[in-house]
């Protein structure tokens, strides 16, 4: 049994993770098309989630409207549950969204390390407090108010920066800290060379 590669994409909210990892992903399929691809995106994840009409739902959803971060053990079983019905064998991994603590960073390695993933790739677009800022400010999402806002930009900094780290410093890992605010296109490249599709 074999994983091809994985790639985790982490950084601010507003840095574009969700843009890149598509990109990746047409990349992969195109210089790949024979491999499986297995897409994790957290946020879609708990979209789907807070549409059910169990107490789980309802107070997760009450979490997502007041702007919140889910706890642990949700986002765990979230990503759990979708790697046990979704991996296949020999495929390429992308995950976007998660992790968002140190906590969930060292249970996704567990699940690393059962499914054999030697040396995951982790895609840190690294972009600053007010560049952050600034993107969410552009974008006029529901969740997007200033209090929101300053919120996520205060959970990246006290709860997404000590698993940065542990990426960081973890020899388990190829870390990759890559210039985020430049344009979609020079990102692109860069991630295409970390792929080797590029």
């Amino acid at each position: 049994m074999s994983i091809s590669r994985v790639f985790v994409f982490i950084g601010r909210s507003g840095c574009g993770k969700g843009t890149q990892a598509a990109g990746l992903e047409t990349g992969l399929r195109r210089a790949e098309p024979e491999k499986s691809i297995i897409h994790l995106e957290t946020g879609k994840l708990f979209r789907q989630f807070i549409q059910g009409q169990n107490y789980t739902n309802e107070i997760s959803n009450r979490i997502y409207k007041d702007g919140g971060l889910q706890p642990e053990f949700l986002t765990v079983h979230l990503w759990s549950d979708f790697f046990v019905s979704e991996m296949k064998k020999d495929a390429n991994i992308i995950i976007d969204g998660t992790p968002r603590r140190l906590n969930e960073a060292v249970v996704l390695d567990t699940a690393f390390r059962f499914y054999g993933i030697d040396k995951p790739d982790i895609i840190y677009l690294n972009v600053s407090r007010e560049w952050s800022r600034e993107r969410m400010m552009e974008r006029n999402r529901v969740d997007d108010n200033k209090h929101d806002i300053e919120s996520r930009l205060d959970w990246f900094d006290t709860e997404v920066m000590p698993a940065i780290d542990y990426y960081r410093e973890n020899a388990a890992y190829r870390f990759h800290d890559i210039d985020g605010e430049r344009t979609i296109e020079a990102i692109g490249v860069d991630i295409a060379k970390i792929a080797d599709i590029g």
